[in-house]
């Protein structure tokens, strides 16, 4: 949320597929990436309605793999069984969504900091993509969050050994 102010579609998919990859680092073989938006149904008068739709798409001709991907989907859908339930959204991802893919910067710093302060998420601040892994904390971030990125980067630091080592 803090690097790719507003994304292209390309852009998208590389965070994406970036973020599928640590989520298998972080041993989720499969997980379900929900692509968010105000709503979910596709407007052409909503960008990220239309990133969302060809997101998938592109997923389903294995152009982005490893994960099951949906949007889009209001967060609401994203995270809640019984909203997707209520408005009728059928899917392996709405109310299950491992990952959350926001449309922009600004929405994306939204999502965090709620999640931090109104949920009480532990939080972790990686670059995913650079060729080495990369701590990247706000300066509010407490003690615990600073430690909790550590240790994703040191994971991604000793796959990375791995596969290189086969």
């Amino acid at each position: 949320a803090a690097i790719m102010i507003e994304p292209t579609l390309e852009d998208k998919v590389d965070i994406i597929q970036n973020a599928i990859e640590l989520a298998h680092i972080l041993g989720l073989p499969e997980p379900k990436v929900a692509i968010l938006s105000a709503v979910e149904t596709v407007t052409s008068k909503i960008r990220s309605t239309i990133d969302a739709a060809a997101l998938c798409k592109m997923a389903d001709r294995g152009q982005i793999k490893g994960g099951l991907l949906d949007g889009p989907l209001a967060f609401d859908n994203a995270v809640s069984l019984v909203a997707a339930k209520t408005k009728g959204i059928k899917s392996v991802v709405a109310g299950n969504a491992d990952i959350l893919v926001v449309p922009d910067l600004e929405s994306g710093n939204m999502v965090a900091k709620q999640l931090e302060y109104l949920a009480n998420a532990l939080m972790a601040g990686v670059v995913l993509g650079a060729r080495v892994p990369i701590v990247l904390t706000s300066r509010a971030d407490t003690a615990e969050t600073r430690t909790a990125s550590c240790a994703v980067v040191q994971l991604m630091a000793h796959r990375k050994r791995e596969a290189l080592k086969a």
